[in-house]
């Protein structure tokens, strides 16, 4: 992250506790969650490893795997301030927010009402992740679309909305349909694709904190003079060449059984721009995403994600990739009692000239899940996910570029 993006957030901080201490209500909720996992036979991707499972070789077998709060202050009737912290324990322990933003609502009384987002936050593009601190009430590890927007993915900027809600029309004009238009400009995302590129699609519940610096497998084209410049890791947060990016969404909802979220998100990065001293490129990131929930009946639930998109970066766009990832979860919620399973595929196809810097990679994974409410406080569950992938430059490794994972995992989670 910049120097400017860093006085911004510990700005933000300030303003968010001195409002908290003022403010006649604080609403919090949070959650820790300790896991036993089987692990991978290959170190992580973040310890510079080519395993694509969140659990490589160096992690301990029982860990306290997440930590986060969600808080809200209401500052009158039109304005509040919402955190999310969260605790990061691998590869070093790290507190840190995931989003901090103020936001701001019109006061009226009709279907109609405008929203504005302002700070540091995720775009509403999952249905995959309502949960405390943008988790998963489905599967503790998320798919690997919403897996890379933790890591990749953050607002720095403002988002505004304008949106029609049918429930607060009478009963005779309602009509069932409720809807949403949504858009943002932002800095600060400047590298998003550089996992993608280097590493591949990654399937893993562990999210990107502000200001913080993800390592990668230090691979050979890394050493070829075109990309010597280049850091063996990502700051995916960092403004570094001065343009702002966007995003467009659109909200349908229909009889609170049908929901669909439609984005189109360009970072408008100039490829050629490469910041010197933290040796990050600006990467030339857009892509679509398009998200669906059906309510089959009360209990059971449908979700669906799909996302394509290319990513570029270096003089005459030297390494450039198109992506895609699809999955499809279905959950039943039977009294305290949750099982979900979920399958999904992924690629990033090579489509550069620089035959150094092989990127191609494909795989797919099947997760299924058991959860259960204990009480109140205490949530408690099982998991197994099958995970196939192929990365070409594995190679650099003398480690097959095909491998499988198979977690196992079990997690106790308290909740307040």
């Amino acid at each position: 992250m910049n120097k400017s993006l860093h006085w911004l957030t510990l700005a933000s901080l300030s303003t968010l506790f001195s409002a908290a201490a003022q403010a006649n209500t604080v609403q919090y909720k949070g959650a820790l969650q300790a896991s036993w996992q089987s692990n991978s036979e290959y170190a992580a991707w973040y310890n510079r490893g080519v395993s694509v499972n969140r659990f490589g070789t160096e992690s301990q077998r029982l860990n306290l795997s997440r930590a986060a709060i969600d808080l809200r202050t209401e500052l009158g009737s039109t304005w509040s301030l919402l955190a999310s912290a969260q605790y990061v324990p691998d590869p070093n322990s790290k507190l840190g927010f995931t989003e901090l933003f103020a936001q701001y609502h019109t006061l009226n009384k009709g279907p109609k009402q405008w929203q504005a987002r302002f700070g540091g936050f995720y775009p509403r593009m999952s249905l995959e992740n309502p949960d405390i601190g943008w988790s998963s009430p489905y599967n503790y590890s998320y798919s690997a679309i919403n897996a890379w927007l933790g890591e990749e993915i953050r607002t720095f900027g403002t988002e505004v909305s304008f949106k029609h809600s049918d429930n607060r029309l009478s009963r005779r004009q309602r009509t069932g349909h409720n809807w949403e238009l949504v858009g943002a400009l932002y800095k600060g995302n400047d590298p998003a694709g550089t996992l993608l590129a280097w590493r591949g699609w990654a399937v893993h519940d562990r999210q990107s904190v502000f200001n913080e610096a993800i390592a990668f497998a230090p691979i050979n084209a890394l050493n070829a003079p075109p990309l010597a410049k280049q850091a063996w890791r990502t700051e995916p947060f960092t403004e570094v060449d001065g343009r702002f990016g966007y995003y467009l969404g659109a909200h349908w909802d229909y009889q609170k059984r049908h929901t669909l979220r439609l984005y189109w998100y360009d970072n408008n990065g100039d490829p050629s721009v490469l910041n010197y001293h933290t040796g990050q490129y600006a990467w030339d990131t857009k892509f679509y995403s398009a998200a669906y929930r059906f309510k089959i009946t009360r209990s059971t639930h449908l979700v669906m994600q799909a996302m394509a998109g290319n990513t570029a970066m270096g003089k005459r766009r030297g390494v450039d990739n198109d992506f895609s990832s699809q999955f499809i979860l279905l959950t039943h919620k039977w009294q305290d009692y949750r099982v979900s399973g979920r399958v999904e595929q992924f690629d990033v196809k090579d489509r550069d000239f620089w035959d150094f810097d092989p990127n191609t990679s494909e795989g797919g994974a099947v997760t299924l899940t058991g959860r259960w409410q204990l009480s109140e406080h205490w949530h408690v569950g099982m998991e197994f996910q099958y995970l196939e992938s192929k990365v070409a430059n594995r190679a650099d490794f003398t480690v097959p570029t095909r491998q499988i994972e198979q977690l196992w995992r079990a997690s106790a989670e308290l909740r307040f």
